[in-house]
């Protein structure tokens, strides 16, 4: 596999979000790339428009993307109270790359951020990966019912 370059974003992502960086602090299009792989690899986060991007970016406690050269191949991020809750967003990975431990590396990465590290309970929701999950520690939790407010 070719070397694989994981980033920690500071909370809000400023480099990613204004200036597009990728790695090693160079300008990459990054938001664009990211919108790509939101279009391209995600159903859930189809058709997010850049200034949307900025703004969930912004709002975001933890950023991780991951890239391969000039890619994007994955992204993820969280937000946290750092006492007792997390939940994890938006964990994508491009097709081409499942299978190969990137989407543990992004989990991993923002699990043991600083603001999750030693929180109570992690959450994430998913459509289609409880195996993947469930074989990375997370339970399926059936005392528990997800509630959504749809506008």
């Amino acid at each position: 596999m070719p070397s694989v370059s994981i980033i920690q974003h500071a909370q809000g992502a400023p480099g990613l979000r204004t200036l597009g960086l990728g790695p090693n602090l160079k300008p990459q299009k990054a938001l664009r790339k990211l919108q790509f792989l939101m279009n391209n690899y995600a159903f859930w986060a189809k058709d997010r428009n850049i200034n949307q991007l900025k703004t969930m970016l912004k709002n975001s406690s933890i950023i991780t993307s991951v890239w391969i050269d000039d890619k994007m191949i994955g992204f993820g991020r969280a937000h946290s109270d750092k006492v007792f809750r997390a939940i994890l967003w938006d964990v994508i990975v491009s097709n081409h790359m499942q299978g190969k431990g990137i989407g543990k590396l992004i989990v991993e990465s923002l699990t043991k951020s600083k603001d999750i590290k030693n929180v109570e309970k992690v959450y994430l929701m998913t459509t289609n990966c409880k195996e993947f999950y469930s074989q990375i520690g997370f339970n399926i939790s059936s005392n528990q019912t997800l509630l959504f407010l749809k506008r």
